[in-house]
């Protein structure tokens, strides 16, 4: 019998790559998640394009999509898309923190925060939307990446319902910048792209510097509307004097 070509896996493999177990994928692959593998006598091989619709799956697996919700995204994806077509919308799907929520114990947070938190503390991390509480006690979620800006914010002694009411503004404006970004990209650019012959490779590298230039932009314009609004309460104080 004729050896695997390098570029394909073994089930136990491919599963060991996407981090998940063979009976698992072999569940997947028996819904129809991923293309039957190649053949050789009674051994299956797997390639790139198992791999990059496994790793698409959990993906969207992390995103709270149900099985169901899984199964009807995939049915869009063209059979013969390419691996670097499939990891395009994994990228257009990628989460734009840097790091996924954590669940961590009190103990645990403390030593990742570099102090000890007091109940008031956590209250605070909570308002600011930093920690999220878990059915579990003293257990708690909490994004990585902005742990750091809640510490400084707590240190500031900043009162908990000022926390509480900058955190609805920052909520509500996030959101309507989302979804208006968003729109703009689905309406706008998107087309654009898809119909400029770019390969799935370009495309993508496209997609992940668009999201720190908007995050750069939302910033910048932010530090605008605030020295603004500074310049115009200063100028009706001076004017109802």
């Amino acid at each position: 019998m004729s050896a695997a070509p390098a570029e394909t896996m073994s089930v136990e493999q491919l599963a060991s790559r996407v981090g998940m177990t063979v009976r698992t994928v072999r569940f997947y692959a028996g819904r129809g998640l991923i293309p039957p593998p190649r053949r050789e006598g009674r051994n299956g091989y797997y390639g790139p394009d198992h791999l990059a619709r496994l790793e698409l799956v959990r993906e969207l697996q992390a995103h709270g999509f149900t099985l169901s919700a899984i199964e009807g995204y995939l049915e869009n994806i063209p059979a013969g898309a390419t691996p670097e077509q499939v990891a395009l919308h994994r990228t257009l799907l990628a989460p734009w923190m840097a790091d996924r929520p954590e669940e961590l114990s009190r103990e645990a947070l403390e030593l990742r925060a570099g102090r000890e938190l007091d109940d008031h503390a956590l209250e605070m991390l909570i308002a600011l939307g930093v920690l999220e509480p878990t059915p579990t006690e003293d257990v708690f979620r909490v994004a990585p990446a902005h742990l750091a800006v809640g510490i400084q914010f707590i240190e500031t002694d900043m009162p908990i319902e000022v926390a509480h009411a900058s955190r609805r503004i920052f909520d509500a404006a996030g959101k309507a910048v989302a979804e208006e970004i968003t729109e703009v990209f689905r309406t706008l650019w998107w087309p654009q792209l898809r119909s400029s012959g770019r390969t799935a490779e370009d495309i993508t590298a496209l997609v992940e510097r668009f999201k720190p230039l908007t995050i750069q932009a939302l910033v910048t314009a932010y530090e605008t509307a605030v020295d603004e609004a500074k310049r115009e309460t200063i100028r009706r104080r001076t004017e109802g004097s």
